[in-house]
């Protein structure tokens, strides 16, 4: 069993490849529709360009594999660690299910219903990281700054779109 320093850059590697997975295979629902369905979209004024979202997400990811790395280092025989890589878990496969409903399925209304739930994951997260590390908890949150933003695109895309 690797432990100290080596266990630590291993779990801080698994973590960030953990979450950059996340948005891989979330583009593989995203990249077709952008050029496609996504691009006959009525959209608000405030939305960002397209190429702003791969850099985005890429630093977000890199940010939450971080931050699930300073909670796992704390030992998951800590029932607090445990809590919040479970609520972690069940926040990162909601943001792949987000790029299925709203790309995937293209439909605005059904990634708006998703979105919504992974904010509420987001925050449970957010919450439960801070309890086991406050630097953790920290780091989650410019993704819940921008979930927060991409509800409010997603839902201004429904609105302008139904």
């Amino acid at each position: 069993m690797v432990k100290g320093k080596g266990a630590d850059i291993l779990r801080l590697i698994v973590a960030v490849h953990v979450c950059q997975a996340a948005g891989f295979i979330g583009s593989f629902f995203t990249r077709p529709a952008i050029s496609t369905w996504y691009a006959e979209l009525n959209k608000p004024r405030f939305i960002p360009p397209d190429w702003v979202f791969g850099p985005v997400w890429i630093s977000l990811y890199l940010l939450m594999g971080i931050a699930a790395f300073l909670v796992w280092r704390r030992g998951l025989h800590h029932q607090v660690v445990r809590r919040a890589l479970a609520f972690f878990g069940v926040q990162l496969v909601l943001n792949v299910l987000w790029s299925f409903l709203f790309f995937g399925l293209r439909s605005p209304l059904a990634g708006l219903i998703g979105i919504s739930i992974l904010g509420i994951a987001i925050i449970l997260t957010v919450r439960s990281f801070l309890k086991a590390s406050r630097n953790a908890g920290l780091l989650l949150i410019p993704y819940f700054l921008w979930v927060s933003f991409a509800t409010g695109l997603n839902l201004s895309i429904w609105w302008l779109n139904c």
